[in-house]
This record gives structure tokens, sequence and C-alpha cells, in this order.
């Protein structure tokens, strides 16, 4: 078995990047950068902290994020299970990774930055989804900022109605509970999980 073990073990297995590579990065957002961000509406948030890293998807009705300023973004923390993970370690670290998907857009845009958790009734009163206001804001300061390159998603065919998996044949989240934690009735939240997620998506 061969283990890479360092950075310069790295190098030499992959070469130096190409130009564009580089050249992308930049720590405010670009116009372009811009137009790409306010078109997403769902991204992935990472996040670091003293038990580990997390990664949490993050989804809206427009664009999942707020555009602040060239380098400010906000973030409307929405309803979700109140697992907290990510303002947890926001908290504790401040240190942020962003990706955001463009439904029809093979390019992908990543970001890094630091946060604060922000739940002043200047911030939070800015974002109302019906009649209701978020308990918290992400407000996250970009450090870097770039496109990523297609092929993973060109590879993963992720547009292409196609190639969309049938939902009956894949287990239920009741069905992962009830295999996660014996006596769990994964049935009754599989048949109450709709009603509830009108109730609660803001």
């Amino acid at each position: 078995m061969s283990i890479v073990t360092s950075v310069e073990e790295l190098n030499a297995l992959y070469g130096a990047p190409g130009e564009a590579s580089l050249v992308k990065v930049t720590d405010y957002l670009l116009p372009e950068y811009r137009a790409m961000i306010e078109a997403s509406p769902f991204m992935a948030l990472a996040t670091v902290g003293p038990e580990g890293l997390d990664c949490s998807p993050r989804g809206d009705a427009g664009a999942v994020i707020h555009i602040e300023d060239e380098r400010t973004l906000m973030l409307p923390d929405w309803r979700g299970n109140n697992r907290i993970d990510s303002l947890s370690n926001i908290v504790r670290d401040p240190r942020v990774a962003l990706m955001f998907l463009i439904p029809g857009s093979n390019t992908t845009m990543r970001l890094n930055g630091r946060a604060v958790v922000r739940i002043d009734a200047e911030i939070t009163g800015r974002f109302v989804m019906d009649g209701k206001h978020p308990r918290s804001v992400v407000v996250i300061t970009i450090e870097e900022v770039y496109s990523q390159c297609a092929r993973a998603v060109l590879r993963a065919d992720l547009w292409n109605p196609e190639k969309f998996r049938d939902t009956a044949c894949l287990p239920t989240v009741g069905q992962m509970l009830a295999s996660a934690r014996k006596g769990f009735d994964g049935a009754a939240y599989d048949r109450e999980w709709p009603g509830r997620a009108a109730k609660s998506m803001w």
C-alpha cells in the first residue's frame, strides 16, 4: 500500500496547476462571480469545530445567499432540525467554505472566508419569508472566491433528467431512521413529514 504523506509528493505526482487555475482566485466578487452566485438557489456550507468538520446543505426559494457588497455575504438561517452544527462551529472557529450549484450550469462557484452569527433585529429583520424572520444570519467575509471547472458536474451528468434516480427505489428517511435506531417508527415519520415540512419551511 502506497500512501502520500507530503505536499511535495503530491506536487511531483500532479505537476503545477495551469494559469487559469491560479488567476481566477480573487478576494472580492467580480461582476461575473456575483452573477453566478446570485443565480444559485443551493449551496453546501462547510465549517470546522473542536469536534471535527461539518458540511450542511442550504437552499432558498431565490438566491440562497444575499450579497451585501463585493466582500460580504449574508446567509439567513431558516428552519431546520435544530442540530445547529454549522452555527456551533462558526461561533468557535470562523472559517467557512461554500460551494454554489446553479441548476443547468456545469460551472460551480467556490468561496472561502470567515463568518460570524448575528441575531440583531437590524439584520434578521431584513429577511422575511411567509411573514417570518430567521433566528440568525451568518455574515461571511470573503477571503477567496473562484469558479470551479465543469469536469465533476460533466462526469456526473448531474442535470440530465434521463439520469435522475427513481426515488421509489431509494430508502426513505423514515426507513433510514428506523435502521439507525431500533424501535423508531419510520413509517409514521414518512407519513407525517410532508405536512410537517409544509408548516415549517421558514
